[in-house]
């Protein structure tokens, strides 16, 4: 409402009242620089109705979900966001794959019923893409709405895009045109032309596509705009096993390597562990070689949602999506599809967001700072970190993903607040928080070798079991800061566990690798944090 690059076309009812007051009331256009910090404290009443934890509303989101405008897609737009919103998420991203036929049709097709949808519901909807990465796997594009968010993206798809470009060979040249894409977008925020842009890797181990150079390469290339990747993929009701499902790979992760690996990769890279990725799942692996180096890199979770498990809409006839663009409108097809791998947004993935108010801007800015968590399962309702002084003088404190900077030998202490799961969630029972894990390594800094897989010096150093209910709330004291850490929390039901792959030593109760064909999603929950630095000066 508050933000001038969105236009009013894009706008809620509610939200255009609003800013027509403020018009009236003389607080947008020109006068809004000057008057930034009294509109601050208009924005943050703007609807949301979860309360705010440590300073933050945390609005749920799904950066990932296709519709009748991916070539494997089958839902309206307002289908996906109508039900994003009823399992209670705040913000989704419409991510319809890339490709010849969505450049030259799809993406302007898309537009109006993403308008549409912001004006119908009051879930924020960004237009996305989901980016075949020349030389690589997917990524999820995230452009804040605006004039140019249409022109912005085809113009993207058309020159970066591997399947458009025919790209996606791992050739020095495509991943080449990989970083050209992405300065392409840091370009077009220079230039105004659009407000802002994210970029998150999705699904990075699935294939083995994703070499650790390379997604070393784009972060460092434009660390503003690429900011993380898929902690956990979609897909996650592929696991469910036969005959009351479809008896496959959680997440689809079911590959082996080929001849566009990266070879480095271990074969268990190639499965999920309680449903997550196993960049993110390993203790002391590639995520947390990154994070060791020093570089902000978030992971998040989604639906990915495609076809929906146990749902009854089929594509409408004669359709003809390399012809239109998209796919006929979904009809009720008579019996549940069994088959489907996915979930609805929100039904099952949520990635929690620390936004300062309920709005685009807002929702990108928190991603890109790291404030987030998630979730599978609804595991938990609530969850603050703070990493903080110990002193209660002067006292200094860091979110998740920030930074405490204190004096060497200073006293540190976690605060971590979880509010339990009181609710069924939407596989109808209560889930039950059994352990939080903390996992911490040094900061060594940058690597020699950017293909580096592991960090040694990180692992497991505390677990918390979880007796009670209710709020839990952990002060859980570090020593004095002599060294650079970070440290990152991991939650579970505890009803599959096994020794990480780095040694029990390193991870004793990790997440177990997921059982092709025999994988039920609800019988495994977790929760990851993004991580926080502790600097000593």
């Amino acid at each position: 409402m508050l933000d001038r690059a969105v236009p009013d076309e894009a706008l809620s009812p509610a939200e255009l009242s609003r800013r027509s007051m403020l018009r009236r009331a003389g607080l947008l256009g020109a006068g809004l620089a000057a008057s930034s910090t009294v509109l601050a404290g208009t924005a943050a009443a703007a609807p949301s109705a979860r309360p705010p934890r440590g300073g933050y509303r945390w609005l749920a989101g799904d950066h990932h979900i296709h519709t009748q405008y991916s070539d494997d897609g089958k839902y309206r737009v307002i289908d996906q966001v109508r039900h994003a919103g009823a399992h209670g998420l705040d913000w989704v991203v419409i991510t319809d794959h890339g490709g010849p036929v969505h450049a030259k049709l799809g993406v302007d097709k898309v537009n109006p019923d993403i308008v549409a949808a912001r004006r119908d519901t009051e879930t924020l909807v960004f237009q996305g893409l989901e980016w075949n990465i020349p030389a690589a796997e997917h990524g999820t594009v995230i452009v804040h709405p605006g004039r140019n968010e249409v022109s912005v993206l085809k113009e993207f798809e058309t020159g970066f895009d591997g399947r458009t470009r025919n790209a996606g060979a791992p050739t020095a040249a495509n991943e080449a045109l990989a970083i050209s894409g992405l300065n392409f977008l840091a370009d077009a925020v220079g230039r105004k032309r659009i407000e802002d842009v994210l970029f998150l890797a999705n699904h990075p181990a699935r294939k083995g596509l994703d070499s650790p150079h390379e997604i070393r390469g784009w972060r460092d290339a434009q660390p503003r705009i690429a900011v993380g990747m898929e902690g956990a993929p979609g897909h996650q009701a592929a696991g469910i096993p036969k005959p009351h499902g479809p008896g496959g790979a959680r997440g689809l992760y079911d590959a082996s390597p080929g001849p566009d690996s990266w070879q480095g990769y271990p074969l268990e890279s190639y499965r999920t562990f309680g449903g997550f990725d196993w960049m993110t799942a390993t203790v002391g692996g590639l995520w947390d070689s990154l994070l060791a180096e020093g570089k902000p890199w978030w992971v998040t979770a989604n639906s990915d949602s495609h076809k929906v498990y146990a749902d009854t809409a089929v594509r409408g006839p004669n359709t003809d999506y390399n012809a239109n663009g998209k796919h006929s409108d979904p009809v009720h097809g008579g019996k549940p599809d069994l088959d489907a791998g996915d979930f609805f947004p929100g039904y099952y993935s949520r990635t929690h967001v620390g936004a300062r108010d309920h709005s685009y801007g807002a929702v990108l800015e928190a991603i890109r700072a790291g404030r987030v968590w998630v979730d599978h399962g609804a595991l938990v309702a609530g969850l603050d970190v703070q990493l903080r002084t110990a002193d209660r003088w002067g006292q200094q404190s860091a979110p998740l993903g920030g930074v405490l900077h204190a004096r060497r030998g200073t006293k540190l202490e976690l605060v971590i607040t979880i509010e339990a799961a009181r609710l069924p969630n939407w596989a109808s029972f209560v889930p039950k928080l059994a352990r939080v894990d903390l996992i911490q390594g040094k900061v060594t800094g940058p690597v020699t070798d950017r293909d580096a897989t592991t960090a040694p010096d990180t692992r497991v150093t505390q677990a918390f079991e979880v007796r009670q209910e209710g709020t839990l709330r952990i002060v859980h004291q570090l020593g004095r800061l002599d060294s650079p850490f970070y440290l990152r929390l991991r939650g579970t039901d505890g009803n599959r566990q096994a020794a990480g792959l780095r040694g029990a030593s390193v991870d004793p109760h990790g997440p177990a690798m997921d059982v092709i064909g025999d994988a039920d999603p609800w019988r495994d929950l977790w929760f990851y944090t993004n991580p926080i630095w502790a600097l000593p000066w």
